[in-house]
């Protein structure tokens, strides 16, 4: 198994977070610094930042509101005093899969299982997060069709244009959407390039996991069929 993987699926760190802790040397494979790209197996002794990694441990997926103000990136873990970790309080390590920005509440899944994370994560498996978002006024039926057909350059700088949504009305400035990929602040962006302010954004659903039985705050343990039904959704989709 590549050790950026081995990593990953023990509930170490994420992919990305291994392959920058292997370059900096901080992965050590039987006494010796690690390489991109090398294989381990679990008879190897694998140290990360001095820590021997132990057996891989039971599959963990946790569903959980996050509150308005809590931090979801990973990268803020430690230097933010609400980021989404220390809220959960989970006995062992878990994190974040993706984001849901600090000023935006709902559900976000954690887990220590690397590769459920990266397959929910793939943006060409096209998974569907569901939203609702209130603007400060109405949009118009022009615009609801702009948004709806996609192909908006919403990040300047970048080339990338958004996927066709489906959004509907329910309310006069209340709007259900739903997404099949994670472009960041991708609802704000597009209502601010339209001309509309967000003043409230809930993700509802994530795949197959609404917020039913949460309050904000709370989470819950999936059990092992919905954790294979995500598993599935996956592998099904490479």
């Amino acid at each position: 198994m590549r050790i950026n993987k081995y990593l990953s699926s023990h509930g170490i760190c994420s992919r990305r977070e291994a392959d920058r802790a292997i370059v900096e040397g901080k992965v050590l494979v039987n006494s010796a610094i690690a390489s991109p790209g090398m294989d381990v197996s679990e008879g190897d002794e694998v140290l990360f930042y001095g820590q021997r990694v132990g057996k891989r441990p039971e599959i963990v997926v946790l569903a959980y509101w996050k509150k308005v103000g809590t931090v979801s990136s990973t990268v803020n873990q430690g230097k933010e005093q609400n980021n989404i970790v220390d809220e959960v309080g989970f006995e062992s390590r878990v994190y974040p899969v993706g984001r849901l920005d600090k000023d935006s509440e709902g559900i976000i899944l954690l887990t220590n299982d690397g590769e459920l994370a990266n397959s929910l994560l793939k943006s060409s498996n096209g998974h569907e997060k569901e939203y609702e978002v209130l603007v400060d006024r109405e949009i118009s039926e022009s615009d609801l069709l702009a948004i709806r057909k996609g192909g908006l350059q919403i990040i300047p700088e970048e080339k990338r244009l958004t996927k066709p949504c489906k959004m509907e009305r329910l309310g006069n400035k209340r709007y259900s959407l739903i997404l099949t990929e994670g472009m960041n602040r991708e609802i704000r962006r597009i209502m601010e390039f339209f001309g509309y302010q967000v003043e409230s954004l809930k993700r509802t659903r994530f795949v197959t996991v609404t917020l039913d039985g949460l309050r904000p705050g709370e989470y819950r343990m999936l059990n092992h069929d919905e954790v294979e039904e995500l598993r599935n959704l996956g592998a099904a989709q490479k």
